[in-house]
């Protein structure tokens, strides 16, 4: 894979990082080179300000601006501590080794520091470590400068110390931090991927299954009654043509709803099935031979679009293996509209799914799905009088109970 040219815009930005960040290192050395004994006040105020020119440096190249604080640094702190000596001479109340030069240091350590936390939160591991170690020993390597006894250096080690590590710990808790987030939002859209398939799956298999069913035994009719009975044959045909139309629209709905980026252009999508839509599936399964018998119970009344696309999934699914298997002539649906929840129910007096292996296919574990995806309860089996019973039961939420 080729790099991603840089363009001018970021050559630019990269160009005026390196010059901010050699700035500073001149205007760093300025100050300390114009300090006497102490570096104090608006001295110290001015060294601490210059931090923003190192950061566009920080942000775009946090090792090569290591690298270049480091070096800052040392020179800054040695410089201090040489300029503080000469001012105090050797008669001073204060040892020459034991200058002010710690405020320089630790001021360019706190910099130092931020530098490696952010190194952590942004770079591998390893890196971050190693740019930790490497600014821990310049750091203690310039305290030996203004640091005597061993007391003392030993002091200012372990607290160089700690607040190196305190910056590579708290850039590496960001950094894990962050990749774990970004795994979960993977995972997340990962599940959502395979949650869509799934409905995608069963939303065609419905449909599909459906259709084939009705097709096939229309096309058995016609062919045994073609020669004596034309007109029934016609009328299968009729059946033929008008559920394999229906059929192609909503798979060209479905596939055009896939394809298109925004769903407000391109053509204008049909609506999900609705339990209103049960008689035109009666009668497409009457011109199938099978008789369809729909009982309504309870107070009919709009409900959510989920629990109406399921409902009628599963009652066309149900429906259709019993055109398909069951061998049944009639079946019996009912559909109970409760005030928490949803019941259907269909039976057939046919042989059930026990007269073909492997009838049952994906169908109901797609019906079972779809119950359980609204919380519902399934079950499917044979009748103890025979044929078949599919039940559902699907809750209704109370906002619109």
């Amino acid at each position: 894979m080729k790099a991603p040219q840089e363009t001018p815009q970021s050559l630019l930005a990269e160009s005026l990082a390196w010059c901010s960040g050699i700035a500073y290192v001149v205007l760093l050395y300025v100050v300390v080179l114009n300090t006497g004994r102490e570096l104090t006040g608006m001295r110290l105020l001015l060294a601490a300000l210059l931090a923003v020119l190192l950061l566009p440096l920080v942000l775009r190249r946090p090792l090569p601006a290591l690298v270049l604080l480091l070096t800052a640094s040392f020179a800054a702190t040695v410089r201090a501590d040489s300029a503080m000596a000469a001012g105090q001479g050797l008669t001073g109340s204060m040892p020459i080794a034991e200058t002010q030069a710690w405020q320089i240091a630790y001021l360019q350590a706190l910099l130092t520091d931020l530098t490696v936390g952010w190194i952590a939160a942004t770079r591998p591991r390893l890196t971050a470590a190693v740019a930790a170690l490497v600014a821990l020993g310049v750091q203690i390597g310039g305290a030996s400068y203004y640091r005597e006894g061993s007391s003392s250096f030993l002091a200012a080690s372990a607290f160089l110390a700690l607040m190196t590590v305190t910056a590579w710990t708290v850039g590496y808790s960001v950094r894990e931090r962050r990749q774990h987030m970004a795994v979960l939002r993977a995972r997340a859209a990962e599940q959502a991927v395979t949650a869509e398939r799934l409905r995608i799956a069963r939303e065609l298999h419905d449909m599909v299954a459906h259709s084939i069913g009705v097709i096939a035994i229309q096309a058995g009719v016609g062919r045994r009654v073609i020669d004596t009975q034309p007109s029934e044959a016609r009328n299968a045909l009729a059946a033929i043509e008008g559920t394999s139309r229906d059929t192609l629209a909503g798979l060209r709905r479905m596939l055009g709803a896939l394809r298109q980026a925004d769903p407000g252009d391109g053509a204008p999508l049909g609506p999900a099935p609705v339990l209103a839509d049960l008689d035109g599936l009666v009668e497409r399964i009457r011109d199938a031979g099978v008789r369809v018998d729909i009982e309504w119970r309870g107070e009919r009344r709009p409900l959510p679009a989920e629990i109406e696309l399921s409902a009628y999934r599963i009652i066309q699914e149900a429906i259709t293996n019993v055109v398909r298997h069951s061998n049944a002539n009639a079946c019996r649906v009912s559909v109970d509209c409760g005030e928490d929840d949803l019941s259907i129910e269909i039976t057939d007096e046919g042989r059930g799914l026990s007269g073909l292996p492997g009838a049952a296919g994906y169908g109901l574990t797609g019906m079972r799905e779809r119950a359980a995806l609204l919380h519902g309860e399934f079950t499917a089996g044979p009748r103890i009088e025979g044929g078949f019973r599919v039940a559902a039961r699907l809750p209704v939420p109370a906002a619109v109970t």
